[in-house]
């Protein structure tokens, strides 16, 4: 099941017991901080949670599916995650 921001928001605002408009507030502004410090290439570390990571890809040779010929991609950046012990855990049904 996929959470969109709207229901991100609908929580927080049971949750926390906030109107609605300070729960978008607080949610954006934390997204904001997050983007921010993806784009400038840091790292964000949430305990018990995870940890998005900037990786630097760098050009490789590429295969263009409905032609078949070999391209070259270009150089970027990717994020990943990696969740925490603590989440993987409570995925997996442990502890």
């Amino acid at each position: 099941m996929t959470i969109t921001k709207a229901q991100l928001l609908d929580s927080i605002t049971k949750q926390v017991d906030l109107c609605r408009a300070k729960s978008a507030e607080v949610t954006e502004s934390l997204l904001e901080i997050i983007k921010k410090t993806l784009e400038d290439g840091g790292d964000i570390l949430i305990s018990g949670f995870g940890k998005f990571c900037v990786k630097e890809k760098r050009k490789r040779r590429g295969r263009n599916p409905q032609t078949g010929k070999d391209i070259m991609l270009g150089e970027r950046r990717v994020v990943t995650f990696k969740c925490s012990r603590r989440l993987r855990d409570a995925i997996n049904g442990e502890g």
